[in-house]
């Protein structure tokens, strides 16, 4: 699997230590609110877990599963949720964390859906990776753990249908690989 590899762009060490700098930031924002984060599976499953482990608040935690990728290495441009009915946010502030935010459609479809329908006092996003580059969806992460250019990588819960999740670190993915 690392033979799959062209280039790591951040080592474990490294985005742990900006999970520590994002923890910090999320902590200060939300000290003294209802905070429910919810996290976008499959992705996001490591980076929730290594940051909230680091956010010292009393929290709620619910999953939400959406695809708009269907195994491709680009956006289908379709987010489908997979399941009917959405977390009990009534109230609360939510963030919500994905792994990464690229064309903006999920995240964007995340947010006006809990808005339209859960009645949160707040959306917020974090995400671990922003793309640069135009997004489908005008949408803006308050908080990033790292922005990148707009390439193909897999690592620390991204995947390439379904593989790579497991990779401790964030790395490009040869392009012979995934081109068609």
């Amino acid at each position: 699997m690392v033979g799959d590899i062209e280039r790591i762009l951040f080592q474990e060490r490294t985005i742990l230590r900006r999970l520590d700098a994002l923890a910090a930031r999320v902590a200060a924002d939300y000290q003294g609110r209802e905070l429910t984060v919810i996290a976008v599976l499959n992705g996001s499953l490591i980076f929730a877990s290594d940051l909230l482990r680091r956010v010292p608040l009393p929290l709620q935690l619910d999953c939400l599963s959406v695809a708009s990728y269907h195994g491709g290495t680009e956006s289908s441009g379709v987010v489908t949720f997979e399941q009917a009915s959405l977390p009990d946010v009534d109230g609360r502030h939510v963030l919500v964390l994905d792994d990464i935010l690229d064309s903006g459609r999920t995240l964007h479809a995340i947010a006006e859906r809990l808005r339209r329908e859960a009645k949160p006092l707040s959306v917020e996003a974090c995400v671990l990776l922003s793309k640069r580059k135009e997004r489908a969806e005008h949408f803006e992460a308050r908080y990033v753990g790292f922005e990148i250019g707009d390439e193909f990588v897999v690592g620390y819960g991204l995947d390439y249908q379904e593989r790579y999740r497991n990779l401790p670190f964030i790395g490009v993915l040869r392009p012979e690989l995934y081109a068609s």
